[in-house]
């Protein structure tokens, strides 16, 4: 049995999920406990779910079958799930160079293959200049639609969830305080684990639940890694003499969810708790939300459910955006996802119409040079874009107007369902696109971009089909 361990605003849906297709979800939180009612083991974990710090998805990192499987169960959730693997996992070692130094918190560095890092000032020793060379551990993976780089530091470190062996660190410590503290660091005298020399024990909060037997057992397993990565490295060169990856002993895989992914969630959480109509979207949306839908579920719960916890329900888009916004007046980001991770952003733009039922008009000015892709219309100074976006809707226009105000085309994204964050307007584009061109002209455009897309694997055959489809209704329409 695969055991799991969840952390984020996904974590209540996600257990519940897990648990119902055979997984043993360890190391629950206190309202986890409290809100299934049951004991969870504190015990190891074979893959752990962390929700990404902009709450968009989240990231799965552990040993690499158990990655393969959990990441699996996710990507099943809707057709708007997206899932990719990086090659700057958790825990890997890599040798890099220094490429940018001299600012800030701390320097970019190479590892190898056009992959960059981030080493924090902090964690080396020295002064950290341009061309020094250090051996790496990815302490914190990035997510691909993610502008931060994998947080790396010259420290070997083995983690889990109970325990964590470093080569950083000598004896045996608590990451908690007290009495508790002192009697885990204790204990760990009991358990017959040979650990490698050089490598310090530091137990983490989780054990302060966990019994003799499960301590050992975490205490083995990463001492058997340890020993692992001690194999991997001894035939390593001391000073190397370029970049590149020298270990992988754990798999990161990360999994984007799109609208009707957090749906989704929604309906297996509503299986636990009460749960209002986009739970999910409106805490993805701004940290401020999480303790207004908490209190209103609270609420809701308390009285009787009704449709919070039915889901019979609208998503409160009018509410919501009129506490945390979009709404008029407000400066919007256009954050164009792509199907291979990559998070684009089209500009900012001022919203100068909103309505409660999720429409939102946004115009940006434009500058001069180039043209308008595929309508092939000059791009002058002085043109305005009027973007129409609709909560939930698989497509949205942009219309290119002159300074004089004669339209120059309407350029069609397709796209998956689009969602209001309150400074950012999110989706995944699906390639293909519909043009009005300033003559009236109508034309399906980039089919063979989403061909190849579901070809190559970015993109499924039931969301290629559905964006094909989603391009022909929009066509049908603008030729009336």
């Amino acid at each position: 049995m695969t055991s799991a361990r969840v952390r984020g605003i996904y974590t209540t849906a996600v257990t519940r999920l897990l648990s119902e297709a055979g997984y043993e979800v360890v190391q629950a939180s206190e309202p986890i406990r409290e809100r299934f009612d049951r004991s969870f083991d504190a015990a190891p974990a074979d893959v752990s779910i962390e929700t990404t710090r902009d709450r968009q998805g989240v990231g799965i990192s552990g040993a690499p079958d158990a990655v393969e499987r959990a990441a699996s169960e996710l990507e099943a959730l809707a057709i708007d799930t997206f899932r990719w693997a990086t090659d700057a996992p958790q825990g890997a070692i890599f040798d890099a160079e220094v490429l940018e130094a001299g600012g800030g918190s701390g320097a970019v560095v190479d590892l190898g293959d056009g992959r960059r890092g981030f080493l924090k000032y902090d964690d080396v020793d020295g002064y950290v200049d341009e061309g020094n060379r250090y051996r790496v551990q990815v302490r914190e993976p990035a997510p691909p639609w993610d502008d931060d780089r994998p947080l790396v530091a010259p420290a070997l470190e083995v983690q889990g969830g109970l325990c964590t062996l470093s080569r950083d660190r000598s004896g045996v410590s608590a990451a908690l305080r007290g009495e508790r503290a002192e009697e885990i660091v204790g204990m760990t005298d009991l358990l017959s684990v040979e650990v490698p020399d050089g490598w310090g024990i530091r137990w983490q909060h989780a054990a302060a639940d966990a019994d003799l037997e499960a301590m050992g057992t975490a205490l083995e397993d990463a001492a058997d890694r340890a020993r692992e990565l001690e194999d991997v490295l001894a035939d390593a060169p001391d000073d190397p003499g370029g970049t590149g990856v020298l270990a992988t002993p754990r798999r990161t895989e990360w999994c984007w969810f799109g609208r009707e992914s957090r749906f989704a969630l929604d309906d297996v959480r509503r299986r636990v708790e009460t749960t209002m109509p986009g739970h999910h979207r409106t805490k993805a949306a701004d940290r401020a939300a999480s303790a207004a839908v908490d209190f209103a579920e609270a609420v809701c719960g308390s009285a009787g459910a009704g449709d919070a916890g039915t889901g019979d329900g609208e998503f409160p888009f009018a509410a919501v955006a009129r506490q945390f916004g979009p709404t008029a007046g407000d400066r919007l980001e256009i954050g164009h996802g792509k199907p291979d991770g990559r998070l684009l952003s089209l500009g900012r733009g001022e919203v100068t119409d909103w309505s409660p039922d999720g429409n939102v008009t946004l115009e940006r000015s434009m500058s001069g040079g180039g043209s308008y892709d595929a309508l092939g219309a000059p791009k002058e100074a002085g043109d305005v874009a009027v973007t129409k976006f609709r909560e939930g809707r698989w497509w949205y226009p942009t219309t290119y107007k002159a300074a004089d105000g004669t339209s120059k085309g309407t350029y069609v994204n397709v796209c998956t369902p689009v969602e209001l964050f309150p400074d950012c307007v999110r989706y995944v584009d699906l390639h293909v696109d519909v043009i009005r061109r300033a003559d009236g002209t109508v034309e399906v455009v980039d089919a063979d971009e989403l061909e190849a897309a579901v070809a190559g694997g970015l993109v499924s055959e039931d969301l290629g089909e559905k964006a094909m489809n989603v391009a022909e209704a929009v066509e049908r329409a603008l030729s009336k």
